[in-house]
Order: structure tokens, then sequence, then C-alpha cells
């Protein structure tokens, strides 16, 4: 090439390094995890789609606008608390993470709640269940969005009482969540004149509850409890069906279930179960339209209320770094969430208490019947709104060291 023309190629380069916005050196990195099951029982329902969930807020946020870049990665945790505590201290300590998100497996979520406070990072949590993150465990460095224990239990737990199931069989996941909705909903149970006749704790994750199911059928309670999700939700109602169980009289409470799994399921299986969760993709035209995006990303399917969990927290997360012009201190981006009223186009406006509690409704779905539904994921109906206010455990009774008594 002769040597004008690489003149004029390296000026060409220069000139575009110097035509580019001053501001571009002025944007402060930001580094977003979500780290969550890409493998197990609760992959369909987290995994993969929470990660477009937040990459679809990042690009709504607009950084560039904003003086930020942001960065979003992903890792498995396996539903194990050493792999996650091990990836949370990678990624902090090496890697330049400066919160994470989703999380599900209360188990996990506790452990990345303690390594998130001792590391001055943010952890907004969309998956894990356990009240325990805005209760004995609670920091000022957490976040709780989407739902926890004591809302499933509020809901569900009060909606089977009022059909007249006051007689209750556990089968719980003998882990961390399972072994808090338990505790959470026999709390609501027994506050409102029901009792609880038994129970068993089954391995986590397990395909088969056969055994288990025999046992509540046996016991003759009104309703047995199922106080795991994800895949080992699915199989222990379709065990259940396959048994007769519903059919015999007895009453079953998915305490918590996705609609990837109601979906698995199908319609002629899962028809009348009554569940609570914060978010359906079919019920406004902003749901409706953010579910037609994630679908374009995540062929065949809708999105699950812990994505959409994942999608608003992000999007409040970057207004909250965009107020303090860093990401650094993890304490002050979780205060200036708090301090900032929440507002985005699946959940609405709302607040996050101080014991880092995000409040909004909760809504009372039933599973449609089949001759309902007009369409493949036309699936939920909606029997009862909870109230903001009413949804969630009052601070006052979580025990959350940093609310004064």
């Amino acid at each position: 090439m002769p040597v004008r023309h690489l003149a004029a190629g390296a000026l060409a380069v220069l000139g575009a390094f110097s035509a580019a916005p001053s501001r571009a050196a002025d944007l402060a990195p930001v580094k977003i995890g979500v780290l969550n099951d890409r493998s197990g029982v609760y992959f369909d329902s987290t995994g993969e789609g929470a990660v477009v969930a937040a990459r679809m807020a990042v690009e709504d946020f607009k950084p560039a606008e904003h003086g930020l870049k942001v960065e979003v990665i992903a890792a498995d945790h396996q539903n194990k608390p050493d792999v996650g505590a091990s990836i949370a201290r990678q990624w902090y300590d090496r890697d330049g993470v400066d919160a994470i998100f989703d999380v599900p497996t209360s188990s996990v979520a506790l452990a990345i709640a303690q390594i998130t406070k001792e590391k001055n990072k943010a952890f907004v949590n969309s998956g894990g269940g356990t009240a325990d993150l805005t209760g004995p465990a609670c920091t000022p460095n957490t976040v709780h969005w989407t739902y926890d224990t004591a809302a499933l239990a509020n809901g569900t737990g009060k909606a089977l009482l009022k059909r007249g199931g006051k007689s209750w069989y556990f089968i719980t996941a003998d882990y961390a969540f399972g072994l808090a909705l338990e505790r959470d909903t026999k709390a609501v149970v027994e506050k409102n004149g029901g009792k609880v006749v038994g129970g068993v704790r089954t391995p986590f994750p397990n395909p088969d509850f056969s055994s288990f199911l025999l046992q509540a059928q046996a016991s003759g309670a009104q309703v047995i409890g199922l106080a795991d999700a994800g895949l080992d939700a699915a199989n222990a109602i379709k065990q259940a069906h396959e048994f007769g169980i519903r059919q015999g009289g007895q009453q079953l409470a998915a305490l918590l279930i996705a609609i990837t799994d109601v979906h698995s399921l199908g319609l002629e299986v899962a028809q009348g179960l009554q569940f609570t969760a914060s978010f359906y993709w079919d019920m406004t035209d902003a749901t409706r339209a953010f579910a037609a995006r994630f679908e374009t990303q995540m062929p065949g399917k809708k999105p699950t209320s812990y994505q959409a969990g994942v999608y608003a927290s992000t999007l409040h997360y970057l207004k909250a770094v965009e107020a303090l012009h860093s990401a650094k201190d993890g304490a002050a981006v979780v205060a200036k969430m708090k301090e900032i009223p929440t507002d985005d186009p699946l959940f609405g406006k709302g607040t996050i208490r101080p014991d880092g509690r995000k409040i909004h409704p909760m809504y009372l779905f039933e599973a449609k019947a089949p001759s309902e539904s007009k369409g493949e994921w036309d699936l939920y109906k909606v029997l009862e709104t909870i109230p903001a206010d009413q949804a969630f455990r009052p601070m006052s009774e979580g025990g959350c060291p940093m609310i004064a008594k």
C-alpha cells in the first residue's frame, strides 16, 4: 500500500477517536452478574430468561444517555450454596461485578446476601423465596424484589382456608426455601383457625413424590401443601393427578409455581389450581408488550414472575446508580434504591421498605380449564388482587436487626 494511503488511514483512525464524544471517556462502568439455575429444577423459570430480562432492562435504560456503561454476565450456581458463594467471591474480588441479581434457591440466596454485605456490593434478589432475606438475615446491601414465602402463605394459604381447607399436610423440600414456606404457611393456617395434621420432608431436588403423596393422602388432610417449586412442584402435581388425589376431594396447595411449570403440566392437569404470584404476562398492555419482546429472544416462551422481577429491579438499580454517579458503594446504591420510588411497566409504582422488601400488589390466580384457554400461554385467571400494603409481612414482625423496635 502506498505510504500516502497508510498515512491517510492513520489519520482517519486518529480522527475517529478524536471525533468520538468526549463523554465516552467519562462513562462509569457497571457490571451486573445474573446468578441462577441454568441446568437444574429452576432452569426454565429463571435461567437464561432472567439474563435476557436483565439485558432488556439495560437496553431500555439507555446507559450511554446517562453516562454509564453496563455489562451483564451470567453463571450457574447449580442450586448449591458453596458453588454460588465461590462464584460471588470471584465476581466481586476478581471480575469487578458490582451487583448480583436473581439467585433462586434460598440457601444460595442467604449465602450471597452475607458475602455481598462483606464486600459492600449490592444483591437484588428476584428468584429466591425465603422471607428471612428481609427478616433475621436482612442486610443494608440486599433488596428482595418479586415475592417471598410470607406473601405466598398470605395469599394461597388464606384462599384455601376460605374454601374450607382447615386441615393441612405439608410435603416440604428439605432446604431453606421449603422450610421457610412451610413455616410461614403454617403460621397463616393456625392464625386463621386451621390446623396442621402432619408433614414430610423431601430431598431436593426430587423426581419421585409417590411415597410422600401416599402419606399425605392417608393423612385425610383437606389440603396438601406443596412447599416446593420448579420441576419438583410440577412433578408432585403431575403424580398427584395420576393418583386421583384431587378427584378424591383433597385440595392441592401449589404454594409456589411458575407459568413455565403450568405450561409444562398442561391445563388438563393444572386446571383449578390456585396460587399466588406478583406478575402475569397477560395482565396489561405493558406486560403484553414486554412478553412479546421477551419472546423474540426466548422463542416459544413467556416471562415468569422471577424474570419480570429481574427486569424491573435492574431498571431501578440503574436509576439509583445514575443518581449516585457510581455503583462502587453497594450499601449506598441500595439506600438510594429505597429512597427513590419504584416505577416500571411490569409492577407499576411501588416502594422499597427500610428492611429491603419491595412492596407491590400480589395476585391470587387460578389455572384455567382447557375450555377457557384461548391460546398456548393463556393459562391464568385473576381471582383476587392483594393490595401492596396487605400482601407482605409487616416490617415490625420480620425480625430484621436493622429495624429499631
